[in-house]
């Protein structure tokens, strides 16, 4: 074939609506460079795999020195191909790559997957992808693991990959197999798998759009360590939501082992992985902490009635702390459901299960966007020993679940199948009737969804294992194993069985029927929990709400002020013009003019030393100065200590009632301006009571997020205390938010502490870090 004639080819193939990364998931040619016929080398592998899918694709393996696999001779070049090859995957030393990615282009390739790194440095991986891109295709990697598609039948990776409903996205190799390996192991696999290796041009972005898009992919999962473009991502997320398309992600980042010396308060309380919590957050995707709870979330998720729509039966779910009244709003809580504001097994009358009330236990949730009224889930739990079923009730309950008591109807329908004295509240015991009659598991269940409007069933104990000491009831423990899935899929509601048993037929049948089976009871609640979380609707507001560079923001009028050197008489006048407010002061040099000062602003006051970040720790604060006395010796004693050139001369700001918090933003590389707020003055990284979210804000968003603190109380009224002012205290977050999106000059700016109180907001100091 001659050039011209793969231009043409390669034309056709384009205007053929070859579109987003369809050449990647499923080509129509591959062509694997750098083939071997020795499975100790990696291009034995993708030419392995490339050959399992010759029923739906051509396939080319180049190798210069020759051979052979499988019968299909090794061809020496790019430009020995008969016809042009979609994909080229790219499997030699570094050296090689470029001329091979040339050759691929003009043999008219339009994807590449590279498994090898892409040169010596970063600026030569850049420039292959500038190379790939300007021709008109796409870059997989460098440094990758390849791709595969079980839909499509591409397996152009190193390891097992087992077939399924779970897409992952994935910067490490090894974690991939990890994964797959547990989900294999639970009945599950991969739909699609794509290795990012250093997304010089496909990016995580990418991947998970086209995974989200993927029918066949009912779970996406991804773990990300460099985020790029971390708002693009964040757009990304919402979308996924939007469409239905659960999110589960890991990332690195919840130790500070790098030790990094913080130049604020806020450098030192908004970590990235705070911001990536709280992306997930408002855009509906669940951060993880390992690739077992990923698979544990993913497997419960499978078994959702209706998955891709509504899930979790179409209940309106919002588990206790839900981005709201909790730790999990501030990315404290790992488990993400705190425990505040949700029934427990302990409060049987915090609401029933009955459907005729479906509201008794409604509460109020704050999501970050706007407050929305959710019931959170509701289990019933069903074991067949008292102790299993407490433990089960209480490891739900600590995950903000909802195990409240049964309706006079589900209990008598369950005494009817259950010997005298049993337990027939939530949970229920079978207390032996399961040894009696293997039968009363699926009854007892079935009576239960037909007479309770419970989102989930938890089965806890015994059942799955009772073939194994009499192989006797193995065909009668399956049948019973598939009339419990049948009852969940009749009534469209969820059943979660933890079993002490491990891999027996009728766990199996279990499995075969979408019903997540795990080993430990604190996986199954975990697991429930996690799905609960991703069914909370999204904010109102999108995650990017406000351009921080649009010129045309009519709030961003202050960015003609500078940030100076960042620090708290020229940031003042920043915020200032930004509608913060301040106290009356003015700045000094020597103790004749701070007692010239004092004279206009009135005692008692406060004396600041200027250019210290930490003034109350370093001696550089004086407050309550009542005279002019005390105001000499106090600045006598200040310029002592601290050394400082210059002084603010301050009215005092003592409103009652008034509650301190600190504000700031911290730019972060991928994500940008993040603003956070939390609990301020002196001990705001003692108590860590802080919520974080893409900046700027939305009044209604800030809000939502004082609301999220811990510590919120106080701000709402606390022991008969007046609320604060809410609105005033929004309306200083958007300030500082915006002040801080607008000026990239600051990698930091932070407002401590931010007086709130029942008549307004006011700021009593602020200081910038300069980028």
């Amino acid at each position: 074939m001659t050039a011209g004639e793969r231009g043409e080819q390669a034309a056709a193939l384009g205007s053929a609506g070859r579109g987003g990364l369809d050449v990647l998931f499923d080509p129509r040619s591959v062509a694997v460079v750098g083939a071997s016929a020795h499975p100790e080398k990696w291009g034995y592998w993708l030419a392995s795999g490339a050959l399992d899918g010759r029923e739906r694709r051509v396939v080319h393996l180049v190798n210069r020195r020759g051979g052979e696999l499988r019968g299909v001779p090794f061809l020496p070049g790019l430009d020995a191909l008969p016809t042009a090859p979609e994909q080229v995957v790219v499997a030699v030393p570094a050296p090689q790559v470029r001329p091979v990615v040339e050759q691929g282009l003009a043999a008219g390739a339009r994807c590449f997957t590279v498994i090898t790194s892409g040169g010596a440095g970063a600026g030569e991986e850049r420039a292959l992808a500038s190379l790939v891109t300007a021709g008109g295709a796409r870059l997989l990697g460098p440094n990758c693991m390849g791709v595969v598609d079980t839909t499509s039948g591409l397996r152009l990776s190193w390891g097992d990959f087992p077939a399924g409903a779970v897409g992952l996205v994935s910067q490490s190799g090894n974690l991939a197999l990890e994964i797959g390996r547990l989900l294999a192991r639970a009945g599950q696999g991969f739909s699609r798998f794509v290795s990012l290796g250093n997304q010089r041009d496909i990016d995580a972005a990418d991947a998970l759009d086209a995974l989200i898009a993927h029918p066949p992919t009912r779970v996406v999962a991804a773990y990300v360590e460099d985020f790029r473009d971390g708002r693009r991502l964040a757009r990304t997320l919402t979308s996924a939501h939007a469409a239905g398309k659960p999110v589960l992600l890991l990332t690195v980042g919840r130790s500070e082992a790098s030790g990094r010396a913080a130049a604020s308060h806020t450098g030192a309380l908004v970590s990235t992985r705070a911001t990536v919590a709280a992306v997930c957050r408002d855009a509906g995707a669940l951060l993880l902490d390992t690739a077992g709870e990923l698979v544990d979330t993913a497997m419960c998720l499978l078994g959702t009635p209706g998955l891709g729509g509504a899930g979790l039966g179409g209940a309106n779910l919002g588990a206790a702390d839900l981005g709201g009244a909790g730790p999990s709003a501030t990315g404290q809580d790992p488990a993400g459901l705190g425990g505040a504001g949700g029934p427990s097994a302990a409060d049987p009358s915090a609401g029933g299960l009955g459907a005729a009330d479906p509201s008794a236990a409604d509460v109020q949730v704050v999501c970050v966007g706007a407050p929305r009224a959710f019931r959170p889930l509701h289990v019933v739990v069903v074991g067949d020993s008292g102790g299993q079923g407490a433990l089960a009730a209480d490891a739900l309950a600590a995950r903000g679940l909802a195990v409240p008591g049964l309706p006079a109807e589900a209990v008598r329908a369950v005494a009817a199948e259950l010997p005298p004295g049993a337990a027939c509240g939530n949970p229920v015991d079978l207390a032996g009737a399961g040894e009696a009659d293997l039968g009363s598991y699926a009854r007892v269940v079935r009576a239960l969804l037909s007479t309770t409007d419970a989102d989930a069933v938890v089965l806890t104990g015994y059942f799955g294992d009772y073939a194994t000491a009499n192989p006797a009831q193995a065909d009668r423990e399956c049948a019973i194993a598939r009339e419990l899935a049948g009852a969940a899929e009749e009534f469209g509601r969820r059943l979660i069985v933890h079993s002490m048993a491990r891999g027996t037929p009728a766990l199996a049948v279990l499995q075969e029927h979408a019903v997540p089976v795990y080993e430990r009871i604190e996986e199954a609640a975990g697991a429930l929990a996690g799905a609960a979380r991703l069914h909370v609707p999204a904010p109102a507001d999108p995650v990017d709400p406000v351009d921080p560079a649009d010129p045309a923001e009519p709030e961003l009028a202050g960015a003609a002020h500078a940030a100076g050197d960042g620090g708290y008489e020229s940031v003042r006048e920043l915020l200032a013009s930004y509608g913060l407010g301040f106290p009356a002061a003015e700045f000094v040099t020597d103790a004749d003019a701070a007692v010239a000062a004092a004279h206009r602003t009135g005692y008692p006051l406060a004396l600041k030393a200027m250019g210290l970040a930490h003034k109350t720790e370093a001696g550089g604060v004086a407050l309550g100065v009542a005279g002019e006395d005390g105001l000499r010796a106090a600045f006598a004693r200040m310029r002592a200590r601290t050394g400082a050139a210059r002084y603010a001369v301050e009215a005092m700001a003592s409103p009652p009632y008034a509650v301190e918090l600190i504000v700031g933003v911290r730019r972060d590389p991928a994500f940008g301006p993040v603003a956070m707020v939390g609990v301020g003055g002196v001990t705001a990284e003692l108590l860590a009571d802080t919520a974080v979210a893409l900046a700027p804000l939305t009044p209604g968003r800030a809000r939502a997020l004082l609301l999220s603190l811990r510590h919120a109380p106080l701000l709402t009224g606390w022991r008969g205390a007046p609320p604060v002012h809410l609105d005033a205290a929004a309306a200083a977050l958007c300030a500082v938010a915006r002040a801080g999106a607008a000026h990239p000059e600051l990698s930091e700016l932070e407002v401590n502490p931010l007086l709130v109180h029942p008549g307004g907001a006011i700021a009593l100091d602020a200081h910038g870090v300069l980028a």
